[in-house]
């Protein structure tokens, strides 16, 4: 596999993502689905979150980084991984090349949470931070691989990525027959896309009735705005959103063409609303999820994904917050 570019692969299907399962079977954890009596009596309907903040590392990202490291050639993991990253997609892939054995590379940048930084450099990884604004992790990122020999493992924009991601909505859909039901909707948070349309793939292969959906902050919401044009579209700014995990400035290229056949119109949310979310996902459900990781459950408790009547599931998809953010949210006043 060249160090600076990809294979071409054909579109990812509902195989792949089982194929996926396969490989990370006893290597990540399969989250609890959680559902709360008064948050069901408020909404008038059923909504169940997907944990994937209790995945190890925090967040469903090792799912991904795993399925990518485990696909390559033993020959192209002797030669090491380079990844890019605002923090969770870091620790995935660094937590994954120490199971693996991989060494691995993260560019992330200076401004991330410091807690994110921390847990990704004691997953082994060699960290390399960068300017958010002013630089170009893709440029820093490919001239370590060039130099190195190494694979770059991108955050969203590959079949592997996609499809390890995906392996959530298999357990969504299967954890939620379990109990009887049958979902009429799921969402997910988006940056660029491989969470969302992986999922997408595994529910409509499980459940084709069920309606997918991607939610974002406002100001930041590329995809929503893409699939209602047609077209990709780019980000105005590059920060200036709570959410820091989901600042990706438009939609992949490989995600792209799957996020306009699987998913359902975009959900666009404030950051206000994530902070009530997160206060809600901690007093009624007893667990953390940091802001980027609350954009769903936020559209749902704001009737942005109507959950009256119907039985949705939504993906908190991440828990590493940092302590400041956690308490301004905290501090909200209950709904």
């Amino acid at each position: 596999m060249s160090s600076s570019s990809l294979p071409t692969f054909a579109a990812p299907t509902f195989a792949d993502v089982q194929a996926a399962a396969r490989r990370l079977e006893g290597v990540t954890l399969r989250t609890p689905l959680l559902e709360n009596a008064r948050v069901n009596a408020m909404l008038g309907g059923q909504l169940f979150i997907k944990a994937e903040c209790l995945q190890r590392t925090g967040s469903f990202k090792l799912r991904g980084a795993y399925n990518f490291l485990a696909s390559m050639s033993e020959a192209d993991r002797k030669k090491g991984a380079v990844g890019w990253s605002s923090g969770n997609h870091a620790q995935g892939l660094a937590e994954a090349g120490r199971l693996l054995g991989v060494k691995t590379t993260i560019v992330m940048p200076a401004d991330a949470p410091a807690l994110k930084i921390a847990n990704t450099r004691a997953s082994g990884a060699e960290i390399v931070l960068h300017d958010r604004v002013k630089d170009s992790r893709e440029e820093i990122g490919l001239g370590i691989a060039k130099k190195t020999g190494a694979t770059v493992v991108p955050p969203y924009d590959h079949a592997w990525i996609l499809t390890g991601q995906g392996t959530a909505g298999l357990e969504i859909v299967e954890q939620a027959k379990a109990a009887g039901v049958t979902l009429d909707a799921v969402a997910a948070p988006c940056s660029g896309g491989g969470l969302s349309t992986g999922i997408a793939l595994a529910v409509k292969g499980l459940s084709p009735t069920t309606t997918v959906h991607a939610g974002e902050p406002a100001g930041f919401d590329d995809l929503a705005r893409s699939l209602s044009a047609g077209s990709k579209q780019t980000n105005a700014k590059l920060s200036g959103s709570i959410c820091d995990a989901l600042l990706a400035p438009t939609p992949g290229d490989v995600t792209f063409p799957l996020a306009l056949k699987l998913l359902g119109p975009g959900l666009v949310v404030t950051d206000d609303e994530v902070l009530d979310a997160m206060e809600v996902a901690f007093r009624e459900f007893k667990i953390v999820v940091e802001p980027g990781g609350a954009v769903a459950l936020a559209a749902a408790l704001t009737g942005k994904l109507p959950v009256k009547g119907r039985a949705v599931a939504v993906v908190c998809s991440g828990g590493n917050v940092d302590h400041a953010t956690f308490a301004r949210a905290l501090a909200r006043r209950p709904q």
